[in-house]
């Protein structure tokens, strides 16, 4: 019987291939949007890869769990800033506004847990910085679709790592901020789920 983290990896890998299939099927079908296609493809390959990284490099590990607890509410902040700029749709509006005062608030709350020597990154990492670079080349429909499927793959990435580390991590401050953060990204889950259904 197959690990939780080799079951991932197969997964990981079988969806890194079926969007690499699905890109080329769609660029030989419309090659005029080879751009649109690429990001596609893109944020298809990204979700697997956070996937696995919630559930294993920062379920337990203090310093994971902090690397992946920080770029997380950051690419939430920076994507749901981009989409107030972007969308005309105030549904969208109203999400991305209770995104960034949200996950402003875990990370304070992962802040006031760090144990010494932990420091949280000032940056993203290249995965979410390329999802984010996704969301920055769109616009229109497009830019409202891809922010909704990014918002999806985030949250339940997130949750994952909350549940995670919130049942198994090393630090007790540490796990009750993600125990407390578990129904917030239920919530903001469960709201981008239900406007994905009506976008």
């Amino acid at each position: 019987m197959l690990k939780p983290q080799e079951t991932l990896m197969k997964y990981l890998v079988l969806t890194g291939a079926a969007a690499a299939l699905i890109a080329g099927a769609a660029l030989a079908q419309a090659p005029t949007s080879k751009a649109r296609v690429g990001r596609d493809a893109g944020d298809a390959a990204a979700a697997p890869v956070g996937m696995l990284s919630a559930s294993t490099l920062g379920s337990m590990d203090a310093k994971g769990f902090v690397e992946n607890a920080a770029r997380s509410d950051m690419y939430e902040i920076k994507a749901s800033k981009l989409a107030l700029e972007k969308t005309q749709d105030p549904e969208i509006k109203t999400f991305a506004r209770e995104m960034i005062r949200d996950h402003m608030k875990t990370t304070q709350a992962v802040k006031a847990h760090l144990p010494p020597g932990i420091t949280p990154p000032a940056e993203l990492d290249k995965r979410r910085q390329g999802l984010l670079d996704d969301l920055r080349a769109s616009s229109g429909p497009e830019f409202d679709k891809r922010y909704i499927n990014q918002q999806v793959a985030a949250h339940e990435e997130a949750l994952t790592l909350m549940k995670g580390y919130a049942a198994h991590g090393d630090k007790s401050g540490l796990k009750m901020a993600a125990a407390k953060a578990v129904p917030i990204v239920t919530h903001h889950l469960e709201m981008i789920k239900a406007m994905a259904k009506t976008h």
